[in-house]
């Protein structure tokens, strides 16, 4: 088995001191809006990776500052300016990787995107083996990875139309079996990553950020 994944899983978490609370990653749930509530994966998604990008890479000077609840709020609502959903949420990558490029430059940074589609026909989708290379090439930059999911098909700990943030992915050597860690609802989950690919019926795609100089 092969295992790949960013290295401190310490810095996504979030500490409420009303409830006493950890979270890992941020929680779509707690935006105050109910329209956020509902359409809010992909800036709560997006959250997490800048916020991840920023500790290491000094994006944000107060990013130590972020780790509790409230703070982690204001940075969703920051998002939400930028990776708006629409009437039909954050439904493609480009909805959701052009507004993080554009956030990253509204403070002061450059960050180049990395983007592997799947395709909703079957006929047309990249070899699972692919994927697994693109999403592990994230993880070994220490970035974690968008999913975008469309349709989870048999993932039955997996909603649909929906995005989740990776941070680690495990494999056998051939590439049959694979499973990915991710951040969803403020919680860590384990899904069959094969088991979507073979079952999605509208696919999806990833993305990945890295600072540019």
């Amino acid at each position: 088995m092969t295992t790949t994944s960013i290295k401190n899983l310490n810095l996504l978490k979030i500490y409420d001191k009303e409830s006493q609370e950890t979270y890992f990653g941020g929680d779509q749930e707690w935006y105050s809006k109910k329209w956020q509530r509902l359409s809010g994966c992909g800036p709560t998604a997006a959250t997490n990776i800048f916020y991840y990008l920023s500790h290491s890479k000094d994006i944000l000077k107060s990013a130590e500052q972020l780790n509790t609840k409230e703070g982690w709020i204001s940075l969703m609502e920051k998002m939400w300016g930028y990776v708006t959903p629409s009437v039909r949420g954050v439904h493609t990558t480009k909805m959701f990787f052009e507004p993080m490029v554009n956030f990253a430059k509204a403070q002061g940074r450059n960050l180049e995107y990395y983007v592997y589609e799947v395709p909703e026909d079957p006929s047309q989708r990249p070899q699972f083996q692919e994927i697994l290379k693109f999403i592990e090439k994230g993880l070994s930059k220490d970035v974690p990875v968008a999913f975008l999911n469309l349709n989870n098909g048999k993932v039955k700990n997996l909603d649909r139309w929906h995005w989740v943030t990776i941070i680690s992915l495990e494999y056998i050597e051939e590439g049959q079996s694979a499973f990915l860690t991710i951040l969803d609802y403020g919680r860590v989950k384990k899904i069959d990553l094969a088991l979507w690919y073979n079952s999605t019926t509208l696919g999806g795609g990833f993305v990945y950020f890295l600072e540019k100089y």
